[in-house]
């Protein structure tokens, strides 16, 4: 029979796991942004460099170019491979910016935010970060065939764009050296740390609401076809 201690190795074992299949996660997702953010970088110098080529055989055909024409387009061809390659990448969108984004995208760049703001977050609220960011995912799957004009897309906008990061921007305006200090019976720490599962389980209750849309759909589709074609072959027999 297991003992306490035994329990609790467990139950350690299980939280470092859930935390690695989370991190993994993120890692492949921030390889994915990486890689796109290299493509589209390759593709503008590829396309400056045609442009450049083209308009070189263009001038060419009328003007020879010669040793210093050459070199004038090499020039350029170097001037718009650092040009495009040193250019910033794409910014990271910030809570003010989530309306903007689809549905579908808005829990996706929450938890991707969520997952920058960790190292200002006490450890206390790492457990309930990992949690929501896994509910997240989840919900992102779920938003693609929800209408935008479903009053539940405007519960979750609200939710996951807007209270979640003000709930942490909150956070972060107070004072590292106060948020561990009791005021009124509670430290911004564990107002924090109330917070985020609250947000945890209403973000959990959306999830099941809209998986129990689903399933009454497809109970409805199944009705529908079972007296559709059951009654099809009473017919026909």
């Amino acid at each position: 029979m297991p003992s306490e201690i035994d329990r609790e190795i467990a139950r350690a074992d299980a939280v470092l796991n859930r935390s690695r299949e989370r991190y993994t996660t993120l890692s492949a997702r921030a390889k994915r942004r990486r890689e796109g953010e290299i493509v589209r970088r390759v593709g503008r110098i590829a396309a400056a460099a045609g442009v450049i080529l083209v308009a070189a055989m263009i001038i060419g055909w009328f003007i020879p170019l010669g040793m210093g024409g050459a070199l004038t387009v090499m020039a350029l061809l170097i001037a718009a491979t650092l040009f495009f390659g040193m250019m910033p990448g794409s910014a990271e969108v910030e809570p003010e910016k989530f309306g903007e984004a689809p549905l579908a995208a808005v829990p996706l760049r929450t938890e991707e935010w969520l997952d920058r703001q960790r190292p200002t977050l006490p450890g206390t609220a790492m457990p309930l970060l990992d949690s929501i960011g896994t509910k997240l995912d989840v919900l992102a799957g779920q938003l693609k065939t929800l209408n935008e004009g479903e009053p539940a897309a405007a519960e979750v906008r609200k939710l996951v764009g807007e209270q979640l990061p003000e709930l942490i921007k909150g956070y972060q305006r107070v004072p590292a050296n106060l948020r561990g200090q009791e005021r009124y019976g509670q430290s911004p720490d564990k107002q924090l740390v109330e917070g985020l599962a609250l947000i945890d389980q209403e973000i959990a209750q959306m999830s099941a609401q809209l998986a129990q849309g689903d399933l009454d759909a497809l109970a409805t589709r199944g009705r529908y076809l079972q007296v559709k074609y059951r009654g099809d072959d009473e017919v026909s027999g």
